[in-house]
Protein backbone atom coordinates (compact mmCIF):
# COMPACT_ATOMS: atom_id res chain seq x y z
CA UNK A 1 0.00 0.00 0.00
CA UNK A 2 1.37 3.22 -0.95
CA UNK A 3 1.79 6.16 1.81
CA UNK A 4 1.70 8.95 -1.05
CA UNK A 5 -1.97 10.25 -1.03
CA UNK A 6 -3.90 9.93 -4.55
CA UNK A 7 -4.84 13.68 -6.05
CA UNK A 8 -8.09 14.32 -7.34
CA UNK A 9 -8.52 14.32 -11.04
CA UNK A 10 -8.65 18.01 -10.58
CA UNK A 11 -6.12 19.20 -8.61
CA UNK A 12 -4.78 21.49 -10.67
CA UNK A 13 -8.37 23.32 -10.62
CA UNK A 14 -8.05 23.58 -6.88
CA UNK A 15 -4.62 24.50 -6.99
CA UNK A 16 -4.90 27.22 -9.36
CA UNK A 17 -6.13 29.92 -6.97
CA UNK A 18 -2.73 29.13 -4.72
CA UNK A 19 -0.47 29.23 -7.03
CA UNK A 20 -1.80 32.24 -9.49
CA UNK A 21 -2.25 34.39 -6.33
CA UNK A 22 0.19 33.99 -4.45
CA UNK A 23 2.16 36.40 -2.89
CA UNK A 24 5.41 37.54 -1.96
CA UNK A 25 7.23 37.16 1.82
CA UNK A 26 7.11 41.38 2.18
CA UNK A 27 3.64 41.37 0.63
CA UNK A 28 2.28 39.01 3.30
CA UNK A 29 3.96 40.65 5.91
CA UNK A 30 2.63 44.17 4.97
CA UNK A 31 -0.60 42.46 4.07
CA UNK A 32 -0.92 40.61 7.77
CA UNK A 33 -0.52 43.59 9.54
CA UNK A 34 -3.35 44.90 7.80
CA UNK A 35 -5.50 41.49 8.72
CA UNK A 36 -3.72 41.55 12.50
CA UNK A 37 -5.49 45.65 12.96
CA UNK A 38 -8.63 44.40 11.58
CA UNK A 39 -8.24 41.36 13.96
CA UNK A 40 -10.00 43.90 16.51
CA UNK A 41 -13.56 44.40 16.77
CA UNK A 42 -12.84 47.58 18.45
CA UNK A 43 -10.50 48.70 15.79
CA UNK A 44 -13.48 47.45 13.13
CA UNK A 45 -15.92 49.28 14.57
CA UNK A 46 -13.62 52.51 14.78
CA UNK A 47 -13.00 52.19 10.59
CA UNK A 48 -16.66 51.72 10.23
CA UNK A 49 -17.52 55.26 12.03
CA UNK A 50 -14.79 57.09 10.23
CA UNK A 51 -16.09 55.43 7.21
CA UNK A 52 -20.02 55.98 7.69
CA UNK A 53 -18.84 59.94 9.31
CA UNK A 54 -20.80 62.63 7.01
CA UNK A 55 -17.87 64.12 6.17
CA UNK A 56 -15.64 61.14 5.69
CA UNK A 57 -13.27 62.00 8.74
CA UNK A 58 -13.92 61.95 12.78
CA UNK A 59 -11.81 64.21 15.23
CA UNK A 60 -10.40 61.26 17.85
CA UNK A 61 -11.99 63.78 20.09
CA UNK A 62 -15.23 61.85 18.43
CA UNK A 63 -14.26 59.04 18.79
CA UNK A 64 -14.08 57.84 22.43
CA UNK A 65 -17.72 57.87 22.85
CA UNK A 66 -19.17 55.20 20.44
CA UNK A 67 -17.26 52.48 21.19
CA UNK A 68 -17.02 53.23 25.13
CA UNK A 69 -13.36 53.70 25.74
CA UNK A 70 -10.71 56.43 26.93
CA UNK A 71 -9.13 58.50 24.29
CA UNK A 72 -5.77 57.12 25.33
CA UNK A 73 -7.06 53.87 24.43
CA UNK A 74 -8.96 55.01 21.42
CA UNK A 75 -5.37 56.54 20.13
CA UNK A 76 -3.65 53.17 21.10
CA UNK A 77 -6.23 51.69 18.28
CA UNK A 78 -6.30 54.29 16.02
CA UNK A 79 -2.18 54.16 15.99
CA UNK A 80 -2.54 50.74 14.90
CA UNK A 81 -4.69 51.06 12.50
CA UNK A 82 -2.36 54.13 10.83
CA UNK A 83 0.37 52.27 10.87
CA UNK A 84 -1.37 48.78 8.76
CA UNK A 85 -2.57 51.53 6.09
CA UNK A 86 -5.91 51.71 6.76
CA UNK A 87 -6.41 55.22 8.13
CA UNK A 88 -4.54 58.54 7.73
CA UNK A 89 -3.71 60.55 10.50
CA UNK A 90 -3.69 64.59 10.04
CA UNK A 91 -3.03 66.84 13.30
CA UNK A 92 -4.96 70.11 13.53
CA UNK A 93 -3.87 71.93 16.63
CA UNK A 94 -3.85 69.78 19.53
CA UNK A 95 -6.24 67.44 17.96
CA UNK A 96 -6.18 64.54 15.54
CA UNK A 97 -8.50 63.84 12.93
CA UNK A 98 -8.71 60.36 10.56
CA UNK A 99 -10.28 59.41 7.73
CA UNK A 100 -10.33 55.92 5.94
CA UNK A 101 -7.97 55.63 3.49
CA UNK A 102 -9.49 55.45 0.09
CA UNK A 103 -9.66 51.54 -1.22
CA UNK A 104 -7.38 50.04 1.17
CA UNK A 105 -10.18 47.53 2.60
CA UNK A 106 -10.86 46.68 -1.18
CA UNK A 107 -6.83 46.19 -2.16
CA UNK A 108 -6.73 44.00 0.97
CA UNK A 109 -9.41 41.77 0.42
CA UNK A 110 -7.89 41.44 -3.92
CA UNK A 111 -4.55 40.89 -2.44
CA UNK A 112 -6.00 37.26 -1.22
CA UNK A 113 -7.92 36.50 -4.45
CA UNK A 114 -6.65 35.02 -7.59
CA UNK A 115 -4.46 37.97 -9.98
Amino acid sequence: MSATPTAPADSAACCTIVADGAITAPDAERLARVFKALGDATRVRLVSIIAASETGEMCICDLTDPVGLSQPTVSHHMRLLTEAGLVEREQRGKWAYFRVVDNALDAAARSLVAR
